[in-house]
């Protein structure tokens, strides 16, 4: 009836949060013992809470018993299937009290939040570095053992995020999932499509601290910046001339290789680079 009721009679001595259920309350509290009694017999992994060791243990059953109804998709858990359902209702329950931007995800609106908060509650114990996200802090400490725990199957290339192995994948299917809404075009990663936006915003966030010039993307400042500095950090190996920018070392690469990667649309040539 509780759940009905909406009371929360069982209170954490230590964090004053509140809970239904007297189990909640017993499994929240491991969250400040730190204790960990469930233990993983593949890899000895351990958890405070049974439900997570038996998530954990599909990662190694490779088992998915939850199917999306819709597109057909598979998951381990059933709370992702929930949450993966709402991007075919388009439903976003969660909305922020300072922006009023909508969430389909309590947890993506309790990591919005923290733009607005400017929390950085995550530091790196070797370089200290902080991180709003816990899953931020993680995939960098793997920068300093040099993990790269994600493998392609298809060419074994490895990454040491789980986003950037997906990104990678794309190049393989080709698929192209982001779509511009005004010219339709499309794109593999939601952060080109971003900066694709701001051709047609014509914004420009990003500026010179120098000559207070501005352009719509970072890299392009970055580049910029360098000439103000007469900086030429790329340097080929073959002849050490040196160059602005990575693109154009690996242009001045092919006239050594006599590479000629772009194929003509209208005939069989073959050309160095692309013309406009």
């Amino acid at each position: 009836m509780l759940t009905h009721t909406k009371e929360k009679p069982h209170r954490c001595d230590v964090c004053e949060k509140r809970f239904s259920m007297s189990g909640n309350l017993k499994r929240h509290m491991l969250t400040h013992t730190n204790e960990k009694p469930y233990r993983c017999d593949v890899c000895e992994k351990r958890f405070s809470i049974s439900g997570n060791l038996k998530t954990h243990m599909l990662t190694h059953t490779k088992e998915k018993p939850h199917r999306c109804i819709v597109c057909e998709k598979r998951f381990s858990v059933g709370g992702t299937l929930k949450r993966h359902m709402l991007t075919h209702t388009k439903e976003k329950p969660y909305r922020c009290d300072v922006c009023e931007k909508r969430f389909s995800i309590s947890g993506t609106l309790k990591r919005h939040m923290l733009t607005h908060t400017k929390e950085k509650p995550h530091q790196c114990n070797v370089c200290k570095k902080i991180f709003n996200q816990g899953g931020n802090l993680k995939s960098h400490m793997l920068t300093h053992n040099n993990q790269k725990p994600y493998r392609c199957d298809v060419c074994e290339k490895c990454f040491n995020q789980g986003n950037n192995l997906k990104t990678h994948m794309l190049t393989h299917t080709k698929d192209k999932p982001h779509r511009c809404e005004v010219c339709e075009k499309r794109f593999r990663q939601v952060g080109v499509l971003k900066t694709h936006m701001l051709t047609h915003t014509n914004k420009k966030p990003h500026q010179c601290v120098l000559c207070k010039k501005r352009f719509s993307q970072r890299g392009t400042l970055k580049r910029h910046m360098v000439a103000h500095i007469k900086e030429k950090p790329y340097r080929c190996d073959i002849c050490e001339k040196i160059f602005i920018d990575r693109g154009s070392l690996k242009q001045h690469t092919l006239t050594h290789t006599k590479e000629k990667p772009y194929p003509c649309n209208v005939c069989v040539k073959a050309l160095t680079e692309v013309e406009t």
